[in-house]
């Protein structure tokens, strides 16, 4: 992913991720959403983006790792790292989850 300089960071907007966020919000279908994020991300956005969410639900139900793996084929790096953002992140997994009556714990 290209990181920003804090000159390219002056170009966009502070509340641009806000924007973005609002705008999911906005729409009214999961086809909607579909559309949306296939318009504006790249094939392979998509799939890592797919991939991280298949790893939330068995992480939460307590399935290891190597399982999660077999299942799934996403990388034992990459639930590793759903994983800690499932625990410390800033709790977006935590509300999916809730909203979809996936929470267990």
């Amino acid at each position: 992913m290209k990181r920003r300089t804090a000159t390219t960071l002056e170009a966009y907007p502070e509340d641009s991720l806000a924007e973005l966020a609002a705008t999911l919000s906005a729409l009214r279908s999961p086809e909607q959403v579909r559309a949306f994020l296939e318009d504006l991300c790249t094939p392979a956005e998509l799939e890592a983006m797919s991939d991280r969410w298949r790893v939330v639900p068995l992480l939460e139900e307590g399935v290891p790792y190597r399982e999660i793996h077999d299942r799934t084929q996403v990388s034992v790096t990459t639930i590793g790292r759903v994983a800690r953002v499932l625990e410390r992140g800033a709790g977006g997994y935590a509300a999916a989850l809730h909203r979809r009556g996936l929470r267990h714990r």
